[in-house]
């Protein structure tokens, strides 16, 4: 990794393992995302993408048994330093899971502003953030009369556009989405794309999928995961998405891109 490439990302990691218990899960995790960039994890399941996306934020430890080793470094800093607290740290580096999970109990409004509210911030427009948020969610047009709705009154890939807006209402860095389009339709499969291209413009997007043609539609990089007979996962090949899918080196990402397994 070169010196231009090191300043132009939000977030690296440096031989990353994990384990939960006595069982390695991840063995020696380098990668690279740059600014203005998607990057897509795909691999079998079970090989530690989720896993890995989750130690971008420190989102792992929240599993009993939890263990870490490596680096992982945001804007330059080492995000597992004792002086770095995780909370602060996921405000900056967002994140969007599998299944859309607004909080049931609050507004479309509410949603949206709810991180901020919870870490404390204070002397914010909240009517600026809430339309900001939205429109860079594209779910303006489909929320502005209805602010005050339940958020659960939208449909699941309305909620789930709802969840990215909450996390852009925080103004992060970077945003990681653990297969965020799995439970959707094809048509809300395409706003979500439609939406994580756009935002890659202002911000750096980890994106986990087992969808081969979306990795292919909204990644400028692809990461090839793989875990083998019982050994921790590890990245197997890591390049250009159109060099990974039409160029691999490695024939197991070969058999993998084509549908030869997984």
């Amino acid at each position: 990794m070169n010196q231009l490439e090191t300043q132009n990302a939000h977030l690296i990691s440096e031989d990353v393992n994990v384990w939960f218990g006595e069982r390695h899960v991840l063995r020696d995790v380098s990668l690279t995302f740059p600014v203005n960039q998607v990057t897509a994890l795909i691999g079998p399941s079970g090989c530690g993408k989720s896993t890995f996306i989750r130690t971008l934020n420190r989102m792992h430890e929240l599993i009993p048994g939890a263990g870490f080793a490596g680096k992982v470094l945001f804007n330059g800093q080492d995000i597992y330093e004792t002086t770095v607290d995780p909370t602060t740290v996921r405000l900056k580096i967002g994140m969007v899971f599998q299944k859309p999970n607004p909080f049931p109990t609050m507004s479309i409004r509410e949603n949206v502003l709810s991180g901020l509210k919870l870490s404390g911030r204070k002397n914010y427009n909240a009517d600026d953030i809430v339309e900001s948020s939205l429109r860079r969610a594209s779910m303006w047009t489909e929320a502005k009369d209805r602010l005050s709705d339940p958020a659960t009154s939208l449909s699941g890939g309305q909620q789930q556009r709802l969840c990215i807006a909450r996390s852009l209402a925080m103004e992060p860095d970077v945003i990681l989405m653990d297969e965020p389009c799995s439970a959707l339709d094809p048509g809300s499969t395409r706003r979500i794309e439609e939406t994580i291209q756009e935002l890659s413009e202002s911000m750096s997007i980890v994106i986990v999928t087992h969808n081969m043609q979306q990795a292919q539609r909204v990644a400028h990089q692809t990461a090839f995961f793989l875990a083998e007979e019982g050994t921790p996962g590890r990245v197997v090949e890591f390049g250009s998405t159109e060099d990974v899918f039409n160029r691999p080196k490695d024939s197991r990402t070969n058999d993998y891109v084509n549908g030869h397994f997984g």
